[in-house]
């Protein structure tokens, strides 16, 4: 059976990575620690690893209850994996709320200016004038180091424990939606309240992102599970495909992030 059959073709090269990995800790039983994962990455390799392989295990950890972001552990059967295995570190800082605002993309902006991939950094959360960032050991020190501005926010970062971390639970307003086709533009379209036209003017944009990817085809085709962006409009999921309407439409489940 193709694995990949089951899979976009653009997943494809991460597809390979995963079972590269796989078979590494299979071959030389070596635990392998991977790089901070997306949630659509993170079920990928639980459908490819996460089985019932009886000499293989994985787990998978953000350093918060909510984490969105993850680093994951596969390892052999045998192996006791612990938190402290993920190496994770938490950063803090204050600022002064009622004279700068930040948010989410500010600290993401600030964090890649330094150079460092996206890869090494977790979760971000940005609460009532406090900041935190989780991301791996290794980058830590220079982090701290060199971090020190966002927009005209002087910070300075310090290590915290991880259960320190603030709860950044995410809660979804849900909705049943008809639609004609699962097209990117048309479920955008009935998501977000727009034109046709302007749905295709985002996407062409690159304004718009289906698991954390920037899609430029408005004919694109969802699937369920997949997550939505629309800059400036907040995030959404395709949560269920329910069947057809008597016209032949679409029957589907939608979430929108409040």
């Amino acid at each position: 059976m193709d694995i990949y059959q089951h899979f976009r073709k653009d997943e494809q090269p991460f597809i390979d990575k995963v079972l590269s990995w796989k078979e590494q800790v299979e071959r030389n039983f070596q635990t392998k620690l991977t790089d901070f994962l997306d949630p659509r990455e993170q079920q990928i390799l639980q459908m490819l690893v996460g089985g019932d392989a009886s000499d293989i295990k994985l787990s998978i950890e953000g350093g918060a209850a909510h984490a969105e972001r993850k680093r994951a552990m596969i390892a052999p059967f045998y192996e006791e994996i612990k938190l402290e295995d993920f190496q994770l570190t938490l950063c803090q800082a204050t600022y002064q709320s009622k004279f700068v605002k930040l948010e989410h993309r500010d600290v993401m902006g600030a964090f890649l200016s330094l150079g460092i991939k996206r890869q090494k950094l977790g979760d971000i959360t940005v609460k009532d004038g406090t900041l935190q960032i989780i991301m791996a050991d290794e980058i830590a020190p220079f982090v701290t180091t060199n971090l020190n501005m966002i927009k005209k926010a002087k910070i300075k970062l310090e290590e915290k424990p991880l259960e320190e971390g603030l709860t950044n639970e995410q809660q979804w307003d849900h909705s049943d939606k008809t639609v004609s086709s699962l097209r990117l533009d048309t479920v955008l379209k009935e998501i977000y309240h727009l034109s046709r036209k302007d749905a295709a003017s985002y996407i062409a944009k690159q304004q718009v992102k289906v698991n954390y990817k920037i899609v430029e085809d408005g004919k694109y085709g969802l699937q369920e599970g997949d997550l939505l962006s629309l800059r400036g409009k907040g995030r959404s999921k395709l949560v269920a495909v329910n069947g057809q309407t008597k016209k032949d439409k679409l029957k589907i489940t939608i979430a929108v992030l409040k």
